[in-house]
């Protein structure tokens, strides 16, 4: 009887094997950048990584689930507001609180889907977009927590879990303190966010998903349950965002309904940083989040001059690298720092 060869599935390069050196390096200097970077460039550092987080849970959404949605501020608005009330309400620690927030997103992510999922394509998209409009509409008219003009976190509520000790152990003031403790926050969740989606996608469902995103009939000849995975990948993205959103306005202790489910600052931002960094791609959203920050702080303050350049830039970047400025370069060097394409290999 002839002998069968075997053979064995890798997924790693000698470039994530290299990147994974780096990030725990980075990683650790990440960590401790309180005890020497100044407070502006941790709120610069915060914000990077929240933009990122909601990039990559949007990314999960449309570039591997192919669910384009431009709703996304419905979840990010609710779980600002569910942290708020929370906090006013029942006076719960805003921390605590964060989990809240993705619980609220997933209780509205329930019925949107049941309406979204019956859309395709545009229809789909606008869908999502009708929705965040009338949660925006529904939450304005909630008095307790500010209605239309909306309302700060109270001055209790900001000493929220973990800022007492940074005030001592760094000798800050509590404003500062607050800062630090949000942007550790914000590299857990970024963390989680990246080693969740990694992991996900290097399974069998990762596999499905893709499957899905491509081909919709194709998948479902194969077993592929369409629908499930439909339903898990909104879902747990609600969730994601909902946290980032509590998150965002920890940090900011004020909230209002224009602002928490705004279009432009949560939807449209998140999609020109998939769109220019690489969609369906883990690292695309690394590299387009980076570009967004140096724009906005270079061309803010142009007005409306400075939309219509991040609009022209998406536009050239969609004709001449379609795979954005990450699929450029890894199509010329062959780099991928989060491979999860399966090779096999004969052992030696």
């Amino acid at each position: 009887m002839a002998n069968q060869s075997r053979y064995l599935v890798e997924t790693r390069t000698k470039a994530s094997q290299a990147a994974g050196i780096a990030g725990l390096i980075l990683l650790a200097v990440a960590f401790a950048m309180p005890i020497f970077a100044s407070r502006s460039l941790i709120q610069d550092l915060f914000f990077i990584l929240t933009m990122l987080t909601l990039a990559q849970f949007w990314n999960l959404l449309a570039g591997y689930g192919g669910l384009v949605s431009v709703g996304q501020q419905a979840f990010v608005g609710l779980g600002a507001y569910a942290l708020f009330g929370a906090a006013i309400l029942w006076g719960m620690d805003p921390v605590l609180a964060l989990l809240l927030s993705g619980v609220a997103a997933v209780i509205v992510a329930v019925p949107t889907a049941f309406f979204a999922f019956r859309l395709q394509g545009a229809y789909f998209a606008i869908g999502t977009w009708v929705v965040a409009e009338v949660v925006r509409l529904s939450v304005a008219q909630w008095k307790t927590v500010g209605g239309g003009t909306g309302t700060s976190l109270p001055r209790e509520a900001r000493d929220f879990l973990g800022v007492e000790w940074v005030e001592a152990a760094f000798d800050v003031r509590a404003s500062a303190a607050r800062d630090i403790v949000t942007y550790w926050l914000a590299l857990v969740l970024a963390l989680l966010t990246i080693g969740g989606i990694y992991w996900l996608l290097r399974t069998k469902r990762g596999l499905a998903l893709a499957a899905v995103r491509d081909n919709i009939e194709a998948a479902k000849s194969v077993g592929v349950d369409a629908v499930r995975m439909k339903w898990q990948v909104f879902l747990v993205s609600a969730f994601g965002t909902g946290v980032a959103g509590g998150l965002i306005y920890l940090q900011k202790s004020r909230i209002s309904p224009d602002a928490a489910f705004s279009v432009t600052d949560w939807t449209a931002y998140v999609i020109f940083i998939v769109v220019i960094g690489g969609i369906g791609t883990i690292e695309g959203p690394i590299i387009g989040v980076l570009v967004f920050f140096v724009l906005q702080r270079f061309l803010a303050d142009f007005g409306s001059w400075y939309l219509m350049i991040l609009g022209g830039l998406g536009i050239v970047v969609m004709l001449f690298a379609p795979r954005g400025l990450w699929g450029l370069i890894s199509d010329k060097s062959g780099i991928q720092l989060f491979p999860i394409r399966r090779t096999l290999r004969r052992p030696r």
